[in-house]
């Protein structure tokens, strides 16, 4: 079993068996945030490889500055915003045909949000957040997954921090709508069965 220490020095020196552990050691975790962004598996797993590759080129960069997982996510989210960008002609924020979705409320109750997705099992919440359209998606798990402000997120996507907050407010309302259709089903069994 490799520390940490001996898993950077090793992957910096190409040694595969030092790749070898840090894929299994990370890649489940690695995968989980991919698949917020791809619009299917095969593309998850192919921002997965590619983010992987950038990660054992990028390991010399590493400082041991902040926690080295935390360096690693921050790769693994760029590379999947890149592979979008490459891969999505119409990957465009400030164009989305803004009739076909909710107009932002601006007066939306945070709490009141956070309470409904308290309600909805976690399985059906991450799939609901996965069926948004891919701006809302991308911004939605920026800023509230990652972590990201607006400003950063602004940054990342080279669109303004009111874009950002525009989006973000657009996929709370898109997936508020979403979550209140699903907990108005009197029988509960279409819960139950989206959960397999």
């Amino acid at each position: 079993m490799y520390s940490e220490e001996e898993l950077i020095s090793g992957c910096v020196k190409g040694k595969r068996s030092a790749q070898k552990a840090l894929y299994d050691l990370y890649a489940s975790r690695m995968f989980g945030i991919c698949l917020r962004y791809a619009r299917n598996r095969d593309d998850a797993e192919d921002m997965l490889q590619e983010g992987f590759i950038k990660i054992y080129s990028s390991m010399s960069s590493f400082r041991g500055q902040g926690s080295f997982e935390g360096w690693m996510k921050r790769i693994m989210v760029n590379n999947a915003l890149n592979m979008l960008r490459k891969n999505a002609k119409a990957f465009l924020f400030s164009e989305l045909n803004e009739s076909t979705y909710v107009v932002p409320d601006e007066t939306e109750n945070e709490n009141d949000l956070m309470k409904l997705y308290g309600e909805i099992p976690p399985q059906i919440l991450m799939k609901q957040i996965a069926a948004l359209p891919d701006g809302y998606k991308v911004v939605f798990n920026l800023y509230a997954i990652e972590d990201y402000s607006h400003k950063e997120i602004g940054e990342m996507l080279n669109i303004s921090e009111n874009t950002s907050k525009s989006q973000l407010s657009r996929a709370r309302k898109y997936l508020r709508k979403r979550l209140e259709e699903l907990i108005s089903v009197e029988n509960p069994k279409p819960l139950i069965n989206e959960q397999r």
